[in-house]
């Protein structure tokens, strides 16, 4: 199997004249990847051009060497493996890329040979557009400075450990100096630190041995009082916090923490995990509550999904669980109780069998909030669910999220912010196809991620970050030539549109007559 750069290699068999041919497109260095007929990783093998060259020219006069019959049966293989690749549903596109050609970067410099020839390219560039255009890329293009430090946590790290003061053996504040015997000492404002660290189960027990006593006579037993820090309770609060958050926290699972607590002699099956979890679940319930609240007043959220299993939704159970939802709305149907409350979340289709994990991150003032539900519902249901008890007095909330429908909210107005490191991606898988417009796009792009790398380092507040250091772009550099392209754009869809409300951009830029109105001035300029 061959990878490297822009090339390919073809084999062909004649059956008449039984010689293989090689054909090369392009003169590189070639990695020929030689297996065993097996689905298992190739080896890699180095095979420069000269070699195939010399190849090529033993199979026109019919005189193989030895060791041409291993590479050319090397390749047959690879061509096996390959096709075999294809046709597993599994593969897919960018696993064989990465498999045949190694993985590649995604940086502007690496995508564009020449990114200052380029730039200058076209007709008539600007050199105060162009500059700046370039002093951003250079400044994104400078490496952070590390940070001075040795590396290691200082003391203060450590605020949840246990803090123990360690009083002078032998002296304490106004005695006298034992040193020199004139002086009086005192105590220092900043005390000598040693930090240990020791190893303990996830889950520590503690057994408290009551002592019992008998009355010889009348046979009376006497219980020692258990101390007040033993508790009612054999699993108290933080034990149930502690495997909450190693579960649904960090992703260990039950059965994993069942066998790390066998080893350290501290046993808690996974079954008795599942019901301190579930008892103690009404407690935190208002928690949970109130954090979808704060959630709802962000400024800005983030929302996607992923699948997962959730056994009680699934096969045979899942069908009980439908039946007896569907007696259930009988029945609130006889008892015409089927009005239900504008605050309720909306259902999805019954018809529906995916199950999925939503995620939704919300940011407000600095602090940042995240939410995660299970079930049938999509990115977009949840965070509808979650937004309904958003206040009305606020404005609405930029929604951060990719392009796939099911991440919308639906009735809930919200502005729709794409993720731009997807959209990015698109353009840098069709560069070599496009390297033009794709060159004008991912520049463009390399100034805004510097000015986002400027405004990180200054630490700029989101109205700070409104204010654009260069309202006006002119020339012919990057950016300017993308606010044209979007100038024409939309004025093409005023002229198509004669004037309509475009219902896509009223719900992800605003309203589409203010959208029109820019545009209408931006084009008279």
């Amino acid at each position: 199997m061959l990878s490297g750069g822009s090339y390919s290699f073809n084999v062909f068999v004649h059956q008449r004249e039984h010689v293989t041919r090689a054909r090369v497109t392009r003169s590189w260095d070639f990695r020929l990847a030689a297996h065993r007929m097996t689905r298992s990783k190739p080896e890699i093998v180095e095979v420069d051009t000269d070699q195939l060259e010399a190849l090529l020219h033993r199979a026109e006069q019919q005189a193989f060497q030895d060791e041409d019959y291993r590479i050319i049966g090397d390749v047959l293989q690879s061509y096996v493996y390959v096709t075999g690749l294809l046709r597993d549903k599994r593969t897919a596109i960018d696993r064989l890329r990465k498999l045949l050609f190694g993985a590649s970067t995604e940086k502007t410099a690496a995508m564009i040979a020449n990114p200052a020839a380029s730039a200058s390219s076209g007709d008539g560039s600007n050199e105060a557009g162009d500059g700046k255009a370039d002093d951003h890329a250079a400044a994104s293009a400078v490496d952070v400075a590390p940070r001075k430090g040795h590396g290691r946590n200082a003391a203060d790290a450590y605020r949840g450990g246990e803090w123990i003061d360690v009083p002078h053996a032998s002296l304490q504040a106004g005695d006298a100096c034992p040193d020199c015997r004139q002086g009086t000492i005192y105590e220092l404002s900043s005390p000598g630190v040693l930090v240990r660290i020791v190893g303990q189960a996830p889950l520590h027990a503690r057994i408290y041995e009551l002592q019992k006593l008998r009355c010889q006579l009348c046979g009376q037993v006497f219980t020692a009082e258990p101390p007040p820090q033993a508790g009612t309770e054999k699993y108290d609060a933080t034990a149930a916090s502690m495997i909450a958050l190693l579960k649904y926290g960090s992703g260990l699972p039950f059965n994993r923490l069942e066998g790390l607590q066998d080893n350290v002699a501290i046993p808690l099956p996974a079954s008795t995990q599942w019901d301190v979890v579930q008892a103690s679940a009404p407690t935190i319930a208002a928690v949970h509550d109130e954090l979808i609240r704060h959630a709802a007043q962000g400024d800005v959220v983030h929302n996607d999904d992923t699948t997962v299993k959730i056994l009680e939704l699934m096969g045979a159970r899942a069908k009980q669980r439908a039946l007896a939802e569907q007696a259930e709305d009988h029945d609130a149907e006889d008892k015409g109780a089927e009005d239900k409350t504008e605050q309720q979340p909306a259902q999805p289709p019954t018809s529906r069998s995916g199950l999925f994990t939503s995620g939704v991150v919300a940011t407000r003032e600095g602090r940042r909030v995240a939410l995660f539900f299970s079930g049938r519902q999509h990115a977009g249901e949840n965070l509808a669910d979650v937004l309904r008890c958003r206040s009305e007095e606020l404005q609405r909330p930029i929604q951060m999220c990719d392009a796939l429908s099911r991440n919308l909210t639906g009735d809930l107005k919200t502005i729709v912010a794409n993720c731009l490191a997807h959209a990015r991606r698109q353009f840098v898988d069709v560069y070599d196809r496009f390297p033009e417009e794709c060159r004008c796009v991912l520049e463009a792009l390399k100034v805004v991620y510097g000015h986002d790398a400027e405004a990180r380092q200054q630490r700029l507040s989101p109205e700070q970050r409104a204010i654009p250091s260069d309202p006006q772009p002119t020339g012919d550099g990057p950016t300017a030539l993308l606010a044209k392209s979007s100038v024409r754009r939309e004025v093409g869809r005023t002229e198509l549109g004669a004037g309509r409300r475009d219902p896509l951009h009223a719900q992800t830029l605003g309203e589409a007559d203010v959208i029109l109105a820019r545009t209408r001035r931006a084009a008279r300029q």
